[in-house]
């Protein structure tokens, strides 16, 4: 079953999420299981939203390709994260890829 990861991660700035992306480049080698990743920052932190085909695909992820970037970035502390059942996912005709 498909999950939301949500995530909010005090502390972490625009240029260590930015480093963090280019080191693992997700969005040019898409990680197993990920269809869907939203970010923006407000109040000192990092919001995430994911869509994943299951929890432990995030976690191996995680694992395998984001933490080693994580520490390089020089991220401290742990994130706060849920992961709850996705009901439904709409994605507008013609949306894709990065950007702002």
């Amino acid at each position: 079953m498909s999950v939301v990861m949500s995530m909010r991660w005090a502390g972490v700035k625009p240029e260590q999420y930015d480093a963090v992306r280019a080191e693992v480049k997700w969005e040019e080698e898409t990680p197993d299981g990920a269809s869907l990743h939203v970010a923006w920052f407000d109040a000192g932190a990092l919001h995430v939203i994911d869509v994943w085909d299951a929890q432990n695909d995030f976690e191996n992820f995680f694992a395998e390709r984001l933490a080693a970037a994580v520490e390089k970035a020089g991220i401290a502390g742990e994130p706060e994260m849920q992961f709850t059942p996705l009901h439904r996912r709409f994605v507008a005709p013609g949306v894709s890829g990065g950007g702002a």
